[in-house]
């Protein structure tokens, strides 16, 4: 576990080190830049499920060719602290968009209170989200 952590740091560091790079010398070109690259990422990644989940690609086949051999209640733990850490930052980033949108529309028509924390709820029901993933990965591990 601590090797896929050491060959993970230092490209964790080159893809913080070059999106702020781009987005220190054309703000608006680079964020567009960043956002095509997720796109492509979760594309891809979409691409990948559906070939599992069509048959495509068999799940036994990809993990003996990549060398991954059974359990590991570590890459489980690992993956519920990823689910918790990211839906979690998710959330907190949905919140202050919606939160702070709730409180000038009570503060212009009080009567929305209501409806308007239903939103600021839906944002927050994100991280309830990566929290069932995390308590379904530890039951695995």
């Amino acid at each position: 576990m601590i090797d896929s952590l050491l060959f993970g740091l230092p490209a964790f560091v080159a893809i913080a080190a070059l999106t702020w790079t781009m987005l220190r010398r054309a703000p608006a070109r680079g964020l567009r830049r960043i956002v095509v690259l997720n796109l492509v990422f979760a594309f891809a990644s979409l691409g990948l499920v559906a070939a599992l989940l069509l048959g495509w690609v068999e799940p036994a086949a990809a993990a003996s060719a990549a060398g991954v051999a059974g359990k590991d209640p570590q890459a489980a733990l690992l993956g519920a602290a990823i689910a918790v850490g990211a839906s979690t930052i998710g959330a907190a980033v949905a919140v202050a968009y919606t939160g702070s949108a709730a409180l000038a529309a009570i503060a212009e028509r009080p009567e929305i209170f209501g409806r308007a924390m239903v939103f600021v709820g839906l944002a927050e029901g994100i991280a309830i989200y990566g929290l069932v993933i995390a308590i379904m990965l530890i039951g695995k591990a």
